[in-house]
C-alpha cells in the first residue's frame, strides 16, 4: 500500500509539464545538426570567445583594440565582457559544440519563462503552448550563439517580475536592481530594459496613481546599478552613440527593417497584428502600460529586425491573455460536452503541472543536449559560410612565422580569422561595427563593392593578401590585375597574393595605417 507521507516527495521528483515542454522544445529546435550549425552562422562568436580568453589571461577587461591593423590600440569597449568570459570557459571545456549547446539551452529557457508565465496567468495549457511557439518561431530570426541570448532570457524574466508587481506589490520586484547590474555586464540589451522601466513609471504617472513613485525609484535604482561595470557611464554613452549612428542603421543588416518573406516572419506578422489590434481595448480598460509596451516594441521591431525577439517576448503573454479570454467566453456559451469546452477545461486542469519547472529540468536538459548534439561534434564554424578549408590549407600564407601580412577579407570572415589565427594575425574590418565607425566602414564598403575609390583604399591600407568571398565584385577585378596572383579558388572564395606588395619592414608607422 502506498505510503501517503511520501506523496509530496513523489510529486516533487516527478517531471512536470514545464520540464517536458522544455525538453520537447529543445529536441524540436535543435534535434538536427543543421540547426546546431545555424547557431554558429555569425562569425562574431569567434571574437567573443577570444576576447573572453584574453580577459581570463589578463585578469582585466581590454580598453584598447587587440585585433585590427586598421585601428590598432584605439579605445575599444568589450561591453559584453561577461558573456565573453562565459563563452571562453564553455569553449575551453567543450569547444564550439559546447558554446552552441549553451546558446540552445538559454534560448529554450527564455521560451520556458514565457510559457510558465502565460500558464500562471490563467491562459491554460493550449493557449500557452501555441502562443509561446509562435513567439519562439518569430524570435528564431536571431537565434545565434552570441551574447544577446542572455538578453533574450533576462528580458522575459524581468517583464514577469514587473507584471507580478503591477498586480500586487511585492518586495521581489527589487530583485530587478541586481539583475540590471548583471545584465549590463552581459549584453547591451540592458538599455531596452531601462526603457521598459521608464515606460512603466511614465504610464503610472499618466494614470495618476501612487505606483509612479515606486516605478520611478525602481527605474532610477536599476539605472544606477548598471553603472557597476568596468567602463562605468562611458558604456552607456558608447551604446547611445552606437544605436543612434546613421551609418550603423544604414549599413548593418540587423538594424534595418524586416522582410516578411519566411514562415517565422509571417508568425511575427501575426503576433504584431494581434498585439497592435488589442492596444485600444487595453487602453479602454485603463491598461496604459500594456498598450504602450506593445506599441513601443512593435515600432522598434518594424524599424530594426534585431528587435523582433524583444517584441515577441513582450507581446506573447498579453496576446495569450486575450486569446484565452476569447476562448473562455466562447466555451461558456457551449455545451459542456462540446469539443471547445472540453479542450478549454482540460487545458485549465493540466495548467498547474505546467506552471513550474521541476528538478528534472536540469537533468533532462543536459541529457537531451547530449542526445541531440551532432555526433561528429562541431569542430569548426560552418564550412558553407566560412573559409574553413582555405584557412586550413593556407595557414602558413595567412599567418607566416615572424610576419603579419595584411589581409583583406569580409567582416564575417575576419571574425573567423580572429578565432583561428589570433594572436598570429590581425584584421582590417570585423564584426565590431561600433568600433570601426563610418570612416573605416566607408573604406570597407568601397572595397567589397569595388566602387568609389577602392583602388586608393587598397593601397592606403597596404593589403598583401585578399581572401574574398566569390560574390565580392572585387574578387573578379583582382583576378585580372597583374599585381595580384591567384593562389586558390574554391566554391566559397578566392585567395590572392599581391606580387608587388612592400615588405613588412617598409611600412612606416609600425602597426599603424599604410603610409603612402
Amino acid at each position: 500500500m502506498p505510503n501517503p507521507t511520501l506523496k509530496p516527495f513523489r510529486r516533487l521528483l516527478a517531471p512536470t509539464l514545464a520540464d517536458l515542454f522544455f525538453g520537447a522544445l529543445l529536441a524540436a529546435l535543435f534535434g538536427r545538426a543543421d540547426n546546431w550549425r545555424a547557431l554558429l552562422a555569425d562569425g562574431d562568436t569567434g571574437w567573443h570567445i577570444r576576447t573572453g580568453e584574453w580577459i581570463l589571461a589578463a585578469r582585466r577587461v581590454p580598453w584598447s583594440d587587440p585585433y585590427s591593423f586598421s585601428r590598432p590600440g584605439e579605445p575599444w569597449f568589450a561591453w559584453e565582457w561577461g558573456s565573453d568570459v562565459i563563452f571562453a570557459l564553455v569553449h575551453a571545456r567543450g569547444g564550439l559544440a559546447a558554446v552552441a549547446g549553451l546558446a540552445a539551452a538559454v534560448l529554450c529557457l527564455a521560451a520556458l519563462v514565457v510559457f510558465c508565465r502565460i500558464v500562471r496567468e490563467g491562459a491554460g495549457l493550449w493557449v500557452a503552448a501555441a502562443v509561446t511557439l509562435a513567439a519562439v518561431s518569430a524570435s528564431s530570426v536571431h537565434f545565434l550563439a552570441r551574447p544577446h541570448i542572455f538578453s533574450l532570457l533576462l528580458f522575459p524574466v524581468c517583464l514577469w517580475l514587473l507584471a507580478e508587481d503591477r498586480r500586487r506589490h511585492s518586495p521581489r520586484v527589487w530583485a530587478l536592481v541586481p539583475l540590471a547590474a548583471l545584465w549590463a555586464n552581459l549584453h547591451g540589451g540592458f538599455v531596452a530594459w531601462l526603457a521598459v522601466l521608464a515606460l512603466a513609471a511614465a504610464t503610472a504617472a499618466a494614470e495618476g496613481g501612487g505606483p509612479w513613485r515606486r516605478y520611478s525609484l525602481l527605474a532610477g535604482a536599476s539605472t544606477a546599478a548598471t553603472l557597476a561595470n568596468p567602463y562605468g557611464w562611458s558604456l552607456h554613452w558608447h551604446i547611445a552613440r552606437y544605436l543612434a549612428s546613421p551609418w550603423i542603421q544604414a549599413s548593418v543588416t540587423e538594424f534595418q527593417s524586416p522582410r516578411f518573406r519566411s514562415e517565422n516572419m509571417l508568425l511575427f506578422a501575426g503576433l504584431l497584428l494581434a498585439g497592435v489590434a488589442l492596444v485600444s481595448a487595453w487602453w479602454a480598460r485603463g491598461r496604459w502600460f500594456d498598450g504602450a509596451l506593445v506599441l513601443v516594441w512593435a515600432f522598434a521591431a518594424l524599424r530594426s529586425a534585431r528587435n523582433i525577439p524583444l517584441y515577441a517576448l513582450a507581446a506573447a503573454p498579453l496576446v495569450a491573455e486575450a486569446a484565452a479570454d476569447l476562448w473562455r467566453r466562447r466555451a461558456a456559451r457551449l455545451e459542456p460536452r462540446a469539443a471547445l469546452s472540453i479542450l478549454w477545461n482540460l487545458g485549465l486542469e493540466m495548467a498547474p503541472a505546467a506552471a513550474r519547472p521541476g528538478p528534472w529540468l536540469v537533468i533532462a536538459g543536459a541529457a537531451l543536449l547530449w542526445l541531440v548534439a551532432p555526433r561528429g561534434g562541431l569542430a569548426d564554424f560552418p564550412a558553407e559560410r566560412f573559409p574553413v578549408a582555405a584557412v586550413a590549407r593556407h595557414a602558413g600564407t595567412l599567418a607566416p612565422a615572424g610576419a603579419r601580412p595584411r589581409i583583406l577579407t569580409s567582416d564575417q570572415w575576419a571574425d573567423y580569422l580572429i578565432y583561428r589565427l589570433y594572436p598570429r594575425q590581425r584584421v582590417f574590418f570585423d564584426g565590431r561595427s561600433d568600433f570601426y565607425g563610418a570612416e573605416v566602414g566607408a573604406d570597407y564598403q568601397a572595397l567589397y563593392s569595388a566602387t568609389g575609390g577602392w583602388s586608393e583604399a587598397l593601397d592606403r591600407y597596404g593589403f598583401e593578401i585578399a581572401l574574398l568571398p566569390r560574390d565580392w565584385p572585387l574578387a573578379a577585378v583582382l583576378e585580372r590585375d597583374p599585381a595580384w596572383r591567384l593562389v586558390d579558388r574554391d566554391p566559397g572564395g578566392t585567395l590572392l597574393v599581391r606580387t608587388g606588395a612592400k615588405a613588412p619592414a617598409q611600412r612606416e608607422g609600425g602597426a599603424g595605417r599604410w603610409m603612402r
